[in-house]
């Protein structure tokens, strides 16, 4: 299924199949991360009524997936590999995530259009991220120039996080915020710029999935 969603866009089915099946039996930890992200859709999407659903039909865990083994390939210095398998990620799917970026598991990449990640982004587990979101650099700098997402983080849709800032562990980010400092653990941010509105009732707000922006009493 993940091969054949990118099928067309570079490599043929069955040299796609073969590049994809190498990474997922030669690194045992992506399978379990496969399935740490698809019971993540289960137990944070309503509209997820199985594994299955995921499974066949979300573009965001697909685009992961992909992403586990462009990122296999780069570890292995194949790197032109690796960055054709994120070119045909970008193409089919909207979604362009650097294949040296540094992800968990147990992400639920919700929706998923537009979804942006940097080469030196870091995320960690246990992290829900909606569509248009940008962890990206604020300039042409080199080194680690993207950002750090702890655990437990809600990334609101069409939040831009830039630069090497860190958002702190079980964090909330607004819809369509710019971040460009970083956010303390456990607090919520909204605005252009970015600034702290109140604490999180939540200890994981990746996991509770809620939008609202006040919590904890105190802005």
């Amino acid at each position: 299924r993940v091969a054949g969603k990118r099928e067309g866009h570079g490599l043929a089915g069955d040299d796609l199949r073969i590049l994809v099946r190498e990474a997922f039996h030669a690194d045992a930890r992506i399978g379990c991360q496969l399935r740490c992200d698809l019971e993540a859709i289960e137990q944070r999407d309503p509209a997820a009524q199985s594994l299955l659903e995921p499974l066949l039909f979300y573009k965001g865990f697909h685009a992961l997936s992909a992403y586990r083994a462009s990122h296999f390939l780069w570890q292995q210095d194949r790197f032109l590999m690796a960055r054709l398998l994120q070119s045909m990620i970008s193409e089919a799917l909207a979604v362009d995530i650097h294949p040296a970026a540094q992800i968990g598991c147990g992400i639920f990449l919700d929706h998923a259009t537009s979804f942006v990640a940097g080469e030196t982004t870091i995320i960690e587990n246990h992290v829900s991220i909606l569509h248009e979101v940008t962890l990206g650099g604020t300039g042409k700098e080199l080194g680690a120039r993207h950002p750090i997402v702890r655990s437990g983080v809600l990334l609101g849709a069409g939040a831009k996080v830039l630069g090497r800032v860190t958002i702190g562990e079980g964090a909330k980010v607004g819809a369509g915020s710019v971040v460009l400092d970083d956010v303390p653990p456990h607090t919520t941010v909204v605005g252009v710029p970015a600034v702290v509105v109140g604490d999180t009732l939540e200890q994981s707000p990746a996991d509770v999935m809620d939008q609202h922006l006040l919590g904890g009493g105190k802005c």
